[in-house]
């Protein structure tokens, strides 16, 4: 089957369309994106004002209109820190409802780490053990460690790249004393989670997710993501240490001309260097492994994981076409589909 899954981040609203069915890796068939950067267009009370609704509405008509061209038979949508903890999310949800028909399922910090580490382990496979995994997103940061696909503790602290560019970063380049007090700040926020993951011993393998990460490993001299998905792509502690510095230094503009660093995310890239090298030198981590699955595919991975059974309840029913008035069957609260214009349920073909 053809799904769309739509991730409203708080950079990017995004839709990737995959060919999927259980027991196979989705295959990437299209990529629809639109930079909002949300985390940033929050009010000095919490919300996201008039225009960035709009902008919002107007971007998940457009992601829709792209799913049903590409022949997506269900599209699952999801929306993450920007929309979770904005102070008018209610508000948000219902006009976005009301104008597109999208019921967005608003994740927890915590299910976008659970999440990731299933696409992740899915990724690396058992003989990976141990895994330690971070996701820096635009609005928070979400660590998770296991060794099944469901993780041993999870946490997601507010400690996103674009989220502390807006809050603490105001400067072009930024203030040095700015800089200093942000780094002071992600580090206490990070440390008061250290613990509860140490308890839990060493981890055999460390993997990062995410754009942030991505574009530093990049920078530090990784391949390019769009060359081979499958060769393996690091980031170590002592090349993020001797970038951060120099990031520091750099205006938006000068950061553009790095490799793999893209316009819209220059602005956030110092904040989410200070963050990534406050969680490899607190969590004690040398070196890490970038992994290009993250949440919109653990949100596949899951959806596919209980396919067979859906299917099989419409046998059993005479195959009478049921309303999905669960959560998409995902185990995951909200995450609820559209349905294909053949009606709730229905089959391609």
């Amino acid at each position: 089957m053809r799904l769309g899954v739509l991730d409203v981040g708080s950079n990017t609203v995004h839709l990737l369309v995959v060919d999927a069915h259980p027991g196979a890796r989705p295959l990437p068939a299209h990529s629809h994106k639109a930079e909002l950067r949300l985390a940033e267009l929050l009010d000095e009370d919490g919300a996201i004002g008039p225009g960035g609704v709009d902008r919002l509405v107007a971007t998940i008509s457009d992601a829709l209109q792209a799913a049903e061209d590409k022949g997506c038979e269900d599209v699952l949508p999801f929306a993450t820190s920007a929309v979770r903890e904005a102070s008018n999310a209610d508000q948000v949800l219902a006009r976005v409802r009301n104008e597109t028909g999208v019921d967005l399922a608003v994740l927890s910090g915590a299910e976008e780490a659970r999440l990731t580490f299933l696409a992740v382990r899915r990724w690396f496979g058992w003989s990976a053990g141990q895994l330690l995994v971070l996701d820096i997103g635009g609005g928070s940061l979400e660590v998770a460690y296991g060794i099944d696909e469901e993780p041993d503790a999870a946490v997601s602290l507010p400690l996103g790249a674009g989220r502390l560019t807006t809050g603490w970063l105001p400067g072009d380049p930024p203030d040095p004393a700015d800089v200093k007090v942000l780094r002071r700040h992600v580090r206490a926020g990070i440390a008061r989670s250290v613990g509860e993951f140490n308890r839990l011993g060493r981890p055999d393998h460390v993997v990062a997710t995410s754009k942030t990460f991505k574009q530093l490993a990049r920078i530090a001299g990784a391949a390019r993501s769009n060359n081979d998905l499958y060769i393996q792509r690091g980031l170590t502690r002592k090349a993020l240490e001797e970038w951060v510095p120099r990031l520091a230094e750099m205006t938006v503009e000068q950061r553009v001309t790095l490799p793999g660093v893209s316009e819209g995310r220059a602005r956030q890239l110092l904040a989410g260097a200070l963050v990534a090298e406050g969680a490899m030198d607190l969590f004690g981590i040398e070196e890490l492994e970038i992994c290009p699955w993250a949440l919109r595919e653990g949100v596949i991975l899951r959806r596919l994981d209980h396919l067979p059974a859906e299917r099989a309840a419409l046998g059993s029913a005479g195959g009478e076409p049921r309303r999905r008035t669960d959560p998409a069957g995902s185990g995951e609260p909200g995450l609820r589909l559209i349905p294909s214009k053949g009606g709730p349920g229905s089959e391609a073909g």
